[in-house]
């Protein structure tokens, strides 16, 4: 007769066998626009920024906002309304994630804030860079928490589009915001290489 012990290894061994492994997905921001998605990398070096914009695009937060402001060769940027008095609307403000190798070149998603001395960030304001040879002088005051790595011409298409005389799109760029996952083999067929 067979040992119960050995009887209950087998049937584990059976069912650990058959059951298929899960596999390891990543948190990617995707912004759909009129001029098409734009995917970006979510950087682990920035959790608070990271954890709130993944917050806010779960709740919707932006769906009914738009890219604001739209400078050429600079930023385009949306989210919360920029008031003389600062980020009024914002529902809070995140203290800064300054990191020395996250840098404002071409494509980088940052953080907006107002002229608070603290260097504060808007939970709802965020920007992403437009101009090729990248804004250094931002590097250390604002937050990159993100990285542009589908969708550059649709970020071209939009910081391009026709403004007035307060950067304002003369055609609304509405926003639809979401967190997808992503395979490691999915992230690699969108242009985006995991670092080892």
């Amino acid at each position: 007769m067979m040992n119960k012990h050995l009887a209950v290894f087998i049937i584990f061994f059976s069912i650990s066998c058959s059951t298929p492994s899960v596999e390891t997905t990543y948190p990617v921001g995707q912004i759909l626009t009129p001029q098409g998605e734009m995917l970006f990398w979510l950087h682990e070096e920035t959790p608070i920024h990271k954890k709130s914009f993944i917050q806010l695009a779960n709740e919707n937060y932006w769906d009914s906002l738009t890219f604001n402001r739209v400078i050429e060769g600079f930023v385009i940027q949306g989210g919360c309304p920029d008031t003389p008095e600062g980020f009024s609307d914002s529902p809070y403000l995140l203290r800064p994630e300054f990191v020395d190798s996250l840098k404002h070149i071409y494509g980088a998603v940052g953080a907006g804030r107002d002229g608070n001395p603290e260097k504060l960030s808007a939970g709802c304001q965020f920007y992403i860079v437009h101009d090729q040879e990248g804004i250094p002088r931002l590097d250390g005051n604002y937050t990159i928490f993100g990285q542009v790595f589908k969708g550059l011409d649709v970020l071209h298409a939009i910081a391009t589009s026709p403004t007035d005389s307060t950067d304002t799109p003369l055609s609304p760029i509405t926003l639809d915001i979401n967190i997808i996952e992503l395979t490691e083999e999915e992230l690699s067929s969108n242009g985006y290489t995991l670092d080892k």
